[in-house]
Order: structure tokens, then sequence, then C-alpha cells
């Protein structure tokens, strides 16, 4: 059974920074693309942050340029760094790994609270 686990997650100033990391396991990670979504109080989920299997990234405007994505196939991990967070920026963050082909397959974790609050 895939798992992907978050982890990092807390309470930080407007400001502050903190690393998200999401280990998975049970999976063929380097053929995976890796995702960062998030999802506040009353609002949708939105997909924050991409790294494909190949390294290549691509961010929201909510949080380019403050956020950066990025993978460890050896430690089937991917990471997300948060930079310059904001109150808006308070959500719970879930992790996922999505492959096309051969066959589509989904996976998410179960989600870290992140609270940007002073």
């Amino acid at each position: 059974q895939v798992q992907l686990v978050e982890s990092g997650g807390g309470l930080v100033q407007p400001g502050g920074s903190l690393r998200l990391s999401c280990a998975a396991s049970r999976i063929m990670f380097s053929f995976y693309g890796m995702g960062w979504s998030r999802q506040a109080p009353g609002k949708q989920r939105e997909l924050v942050a991409v790294i494909t299997s190949g390294g290549s990234t691509n961010y929201s405007d909510s949080v380019k340029g403050r956020f950066t994505i990025s993978r460890d196939n050896a430690k089937k991990t991917v990471y997300l760094q948060m930079n310059s967070l904001k109150p808006e920026d308070t959500a719970v963050y879930y992790c996922n790994a999505r492959r096309d082909f051969p066959i589509f397959s989904d996976y998410w974790g179960q989600g870290t609270q992140v609270t940007v609050s002073s």
C-alpha cells in the first residue's frame, strides 16, 4: 500500500519560513510527478507547486517567488521550502504523487497544518 507522509508543519510568524517534507513508501518514486496542494477552511483545495519526474517545476501565482519545491529520489522525499510566509498561507498542506503512464495513479497524504500568525 502506497503511503505519503507529510511533516514539518506548525505555527510560524508572518515573514517566517517552514520546510515541509513528504516521504513516500511502496512507490517507484522517481517515475512520479509530485505536488503540494493546500486547503484553507471554507476554501477549495489549491495546487501550489509541482515537480515532474524530470525535475521541472511550476508554481501558482500566489506562492511564486516565495516557495520552492524540490525532490530527493534516493530518499523518496519531496520538499516544500516556504519563505516570507503570510497569514493567507495558513492551510492544511497535502502532497500527492501522480503518474499518467502506463496506468493513471494518484496518491495523497493526510496533510500537515501550517498556521501563519503573530
